[in-house]
């Protein structure tokens, strides 16, 4: 019997992810399960729980009457069947494979196969940990796929309102004088667990109390742990101290201390669940992965990458649909508020380019590429490319500044001057200019700028324009002999030779170019553009 979708989403994420139950899919689904319980709460489907747990998450509803439906499951899918194809000897085996393809529960229809439900059945879900819920007789299967549906969405529209109003909490602590604690402490109440913010690069004691580079107080030694802030979860502190993340001391009390952190809030963890963080925080930063997460028992761990080296941690009781995107949301407003800002040497620097005009004693000596780009990424991801961050994005093109010879870049077309120093950056900027067009013409990734002397100054295609127009009354012969004679200064001996012609068939042509060019071919000038015209075609 074929396999019957009943439209409800059950398609996994991204990848699998530890500390997931068993009964969840390989990945985190796009919208959050439905508990069993609540599922059994709804009075108009008249579900009756018989065995097995009677906690799952369900991430979508099938209907199946094969005698072996997990070739089809995902996983987390709760799966409903009359039993057409089951015996009472097969039934152990029936469960077994739900079982082992993640299934979150069984819904068995009593009438018209069966009038109840097999005892066998009952046991193997028992023996296998498999929910097993009974479906009445006046209950199509049609009505609890509608109902999981609905409270998808009711989950879903709480989570978004969840994650929305955490986004305005978590916006008004970054505009606070203490922006890093205050970001923090917000993000340990919204997640009721622990928050940090670590330098890996900081070892124990490494100039504790020096002022972070968001004003607020840095120790890059220790840390001491706010207290959760206010708005928590009256139960949070109970939530926590179960999932063994210790409850927030109070404010003013506690003298718990993280080592190496920059600021922390929320209840500090035990050295476990520390040590799984350091090792996690490990796997984040510049050229890893921007995030990962990890469980300890019902602990979840997670870790982002905030720049400058510095590392987002986070130890919360179990993960909650909406927790990722909290995180993400701190991890960039953090991100913000700890970014450095020019001071001292680069300060002083900034100052002397904008009162005395001089990028020498602005810069290094260098040397320097001026880059000009077009193209459709995002020009800061191209300047952290580049290893610079001396940008200007304009109009629909790019321009930056490095000390660092560039390579070909994804997504990007780009012109590259000739190393320069600081004070000859003007004359950079339109080779990278003239580059870049030369790169869009040819459809390279990249163009380097080349000394061809003054016939570099004009675009190729204005040039060939330019000599096409200058050209046009002269055949090809006379195109040739012309540009022999050029060659060979004006020489008529040398130019014949040169040509296979006769001295005064050289003499007749090179007439005739004058009389049709109306040109003086004895000026100096008129040679050179002729010159330069005739090396533009062929």
């Amino acid at each position: 019997m074929a396999e019957v979708p009943l439209g409800v989403p059950s398609s996994p994420g991204d990848g699998p992810r530890a500390g997931v139950p068993a009964s969840a899919p390989a990945g985190e689904p796009m919208t959050p399960p439905v508990g069993l319980a609540a599922l059994l709460g709804e009075r108009g489907l008249g579900l009756r729980h018989l065995a097995g747990p009677a906690v799952a998450e369900v991430h979508g509803v099938h209907a199946s009457e094969m005698a072996d439906p997990s070739p089809y499951l995902l996983g987390g899918e709760l799966l409903l069947t009359a039993g057409a194809e089951l015996t009472e000897a097969g039934a152990a085996g029936y469960v077994a494979r739900l079982a082992r393809a993640g299934a979150a529960a069984l819904g068995f229809g009593v009438t018209p196969v069966h009038e109840v439900v097999p005892p066998g059945l009952a046991g193997a879900c028992e023996r296998y940990g498999l929910p097993l819920v009974e479906v009445p007789p006046g209950t199509p299967f049609t009505a609890v796929a509608r109902s999981v549906g609905r409270l998808m969405a009711e989950a879903r529209t709480r989570e978004l309102r969840r994650v929305a109003e955490a986004q305005q909490a978590l916006a008004a602590a970054a505009a606070r004088p203490d922006p890093v604690p205050a970001l923090l402490s917000r993000l340990a109440a919204s997640l009721t667990g622990w928050a940090a913010l670590l330098d890996p690069a900081a070892g124990p004691g490494a100039g504790a109390g020096a002022p972070g580079p968001a004003g607020g107080a840095r120790s890059t030694g220790t840390a001491r742990a706010a207290g959760t802030a206010p708005g928590a979860a009256p139960g949070a502190a109970r939530a926590a101290a179960s999932a063994g993340v210790p409850a927030a001391p109070a404010a003013g009390g506690g003298t718990d201390t993280v080592p190496g952190a920059v600021a922390a809030a929320g209840g500090v963890p035990d050295a476990e669940v520390l040590g799984a963080l350091a090792a996690l925080v490990r796997r984040v930063g510049p050229g890893a992965a921007a995030t990962a997460t990890d469980a300890l028992g019902p602990v979840s761990l997670a870790a982002y990458a905030v720049g400058g080296g510095r590392v987002l941690a986070l130890a919360t009781p179990g993960r909650t649909p909406g927790d990722h995107t909290i995180a993400s949301i701190a991890a960039v407003l953090l991100s913000l508020v700890t970014a450095e800002h020019p001071a001292g040497d680069e300060a002083a620097a900034l100052t002397r380019l904008l009162l005395d005009g001089d990028p020498a004693g602005a810069l290094a000596p260098g040397p320097w590429y001026a880059v000009h780009a077009r193209g459709d990424g995002d020009p800061r991801a191209l300047a952290a490319a580049l290893g610079t961050v001396l940008l200007d994005p304009r109009g629909d093109g790019v321009r930056l500044l490095t000390d660092r010879e560039p390579g070909p870049q994804p997504g990007w077309r780009l012109g590259v001057s000739a190393p320069a120093a600081p004070g000859a950056l003007a004359t950079a900027a339109a080779q990278a200019r003239r580059a870049l067009a030369r790169a869009e013409a040819a459809r390279t990734p990249l163009s380097r700028h080349t000394d061809p002397g003054f016939a570099g100054l004009v675009g190729e295609e204005e040039a060939r324009a330019h000599a096409e127009a200058l050209l046009e009354p002269l055949s090809p012969a006379l195109r040739d002999t012309l540009r022999g004679w050029l060659a060979h200064h004006g020489s008529w001996d040398r130019s014949a030779a040169a040509l296979g012609l006769h001295r005064n068939t050289v003499r007749q042509r090179v007439a005739r170019c004058a009389a049709l060019l109306d040109r003086d071919l004895d000026d100096p000038d008129t040679r050179m553009e002729l010159w330069f015209a005739l090396r533009r075609l062929p």
